[in-house]
């Protein structure tokens, strides 16, 4: 089997191969290789197979090359027709309402109906998992169903559509941004963290649609009763943190959810991992680096975006502000950042507005400790997996305290910049589908940016003539990925970033240039600059 290496920054690389199939098949070779103890696989932490490539994640850049020579002599000893197939069917009632069926019926030469026949007509195929937890792609339907992306994405396509992009079909978990086009809708809950396994659709299973005609008022409020509301930290004894006030966000974050990208469920974590690590280590938790790349629980933290947040403390408390820095005060007395501070029993700590930057965290010794979800305590915005967000009256408990202590009282940090900022970049595996002359301009952060991605507005970056027609079939994506649409306005990830994408990632931010992303605030000045080649 033949197969291509493509860069994706300093610490992961696309393997791209003929076909899903190949992908599949390289994946099945690979996965039982990653995480060795000893040799060049040790290095490898995931594996995200897309439409026809393989992304390898590593966790430190440093045998990058080594690796990709062993992923590209792997792909030559695979044979693609071993691959195994499932004989389970699962069949999704649909309501074909969605808002792009006549758009598609347009695109395919086909009456509404004739969409609805071939869709239902086919036996789809789950190829894989991505975007999303949940999402499959499908494949091997009716090849007359074959469309493009919307030029631009939705910021919100609603759980349960049933959509089409190139050759796949699938259908969103929940509410997402997506660029597919919308046939349908279904009831169907193609994801429950509660449920073993949680994703209903699995690799190598057949899925059957069939028309469930139009509903009706009662129907759906049989099918979407009123959600139950989400358990929170209520009233606890011990040591905690009560909530006076949250600020415009205020999330529960740790490191995130390694290792689980290839079902579709993105890491994210804290949004920026330097200032998150260092307010740890500021109160007393040791972490090592064995430790950040495992799936060990990390003491949890608070992340703040844009000040604001007021808790009180239950029982003697040692926190720390990292990230943004902004004016903090316990009863008045103005507190300094980057250090440890004791907040005795009562007394009350508050955030004021950071002068620059976005994110302020707040660790505390001990950790805050909510219910893991899928092993992190950490809430992922995209999709909604972890505890939901403080609100007032909340008491979030503490856990118990490190046996090691702190052993420094103050950690100098540089200011995060309030004018441009410049972050660097490294290649990405699609940089040849546009012409990135003006890449290196001024951009400016736009009011649509949040936890998933920046979106940069400015001048537009064309996609070459060569490619201009083309669909890019679903690949892995990585934090600091810049994709650009058709519409030609970039999109950089950051911590909730999707699993996959299907527009290309022209560049990656280096691991430092992400960081700075995640403290850039909407307005703010960006200049785009290639990284000096080691």
């Amino acid at each position: 089997m033949e197969a291509r290496l493509l860069p994706m920054g300093r610490a992961a690389l696309l393997v791209e191969v003929a076909d899903t199939d190949e992908a599949l098949a390289l994946r099945g070779r690979l996965s039982p290789l990653v995480g060795g103890a000893e040799g060049v696989w040790g290095d490898v932490d995931h594996l995200v197979v897309g439409a026809r490539t393989l992304l390898v994640r590593l966790r430190t850049g440093g045998r990058l090359a080594e690796v990709g020579r062993a992923c590209a002599a792997e792909a030559a000893a695979v044979d693609p027709a071993a691959l195994e197939r499932s004989d389970v069917v699962v069949e999704i009632p649909v309501r074909y309402d969605g808002p792009d069926l006549g758009e598609v019926a347009s695109l395919t030469g086909l009456t509404r109906e004739q969409v609805v026949q071939a869709h239902t007509g086919t036996t789809w195929r789950v190829g894989f998992g991505g975007f999303a937890p949940g999402f499959a792609y499908l494949v091997d339907g009716d090849p007359r169903l074959e469309v493009p992306r919307r030029s631009e994405p939705r910021t919100r396509v609603p759980a349960g559509s049933v959509a089409l992009a190139g050759r796949f079909s699938g259908v969103y978990p929940q509410d997402s941004p997506g660029g597919w086009q919308l046939v349908g809708s279904t009831d169907v809950v193609l994801w429950d963290a509660d449920r073993d396994p949680p994703a209903l659709l699995a690799p190598g299973q057949s899925v059957r649609f069939t028309d469930a005609g139009p509903v009706t008022a009662a129907a759906i409020e049989h099918a979407h009763p009123a959600p139950e509301p989400p358990d929170r930290p209520g009233s606890r004894p011990g040591r905690g943190l009560e909530v006076l006030a949250t600020g415009p966000l205020t999330l529960v974050e740790d490191l995130g959810r390694p290792h689980l990208a290839d079902a579709g469920v993105g890491r994210s974590g804290a949004a920026d991992p330097t200032a998150y690590l260092l307010g740890l280590r500021l109160v007393g938790h040791v972490v090592d680096d064995r430790e950040i790349a495992s799936t060990a629980v990390l003491p949890a933290s608070l992340e703040v975006t844009l000040g604001g947040l007021v808790v009180r403390a239950r029982g003697e408390l040692l926190v720390a502000l990292t990230g943004a820095a902004c004016p903090a005060d316990v009863d008045g007395r103005p507190v300094g950042h980057a250090a440890p501070i004791v907040l005795r029993d009562g007394q009350v700590l508050t955030l004021g507005t950071p002068t620059a930057g976005l994110r302020t965290w707040l660790a505390v010794r001990g950790g805050i400790v909510v219910p893991p979800v899928l092993g992190s305590r950490s809430t992922d915005t995209l999709s909604r997996l972890g505890p939901p967000a403080p609100v007032v009256g909340d008491v979030l408990a503490v856990g118990p305290t490190p046996a090691t202590f702190p052993v420094v009282e103050a950690a100098p940090q540089p200011d995060a910049a309030a004018g441009e900022v410049v972050l660097e970049l490294d290649a990405g595996p699609r940089g040849e589908w546009c012409d990135l002359s003006d890449l290196q301009g001024r951009w400016t952060v736009s009011p649509r940016s949040n936890r998933v991605g920046i979106r940069l507005e400015g001048s537009r970056i064309h996609w070459s003539s060569t490619y201009a027609d083309r669909e890019l079939p679903s690949e892995g994506l990585v934090p600091g990925a810049v994709q650009v649409p058709p519409g030609g306005e970039p999109v950089v990830f950051l911590a909730d970033h999707p699993v996959t994408g299907g527009y290309p990632v022209v560049a990656v931010l280096t691991p430092v240039s992400v960081s700075r992303a995640a403290q850039l605030r909407p307005g703010q000045a960006v200049r785009l600059r290639w990284a000096p080649r080691r």
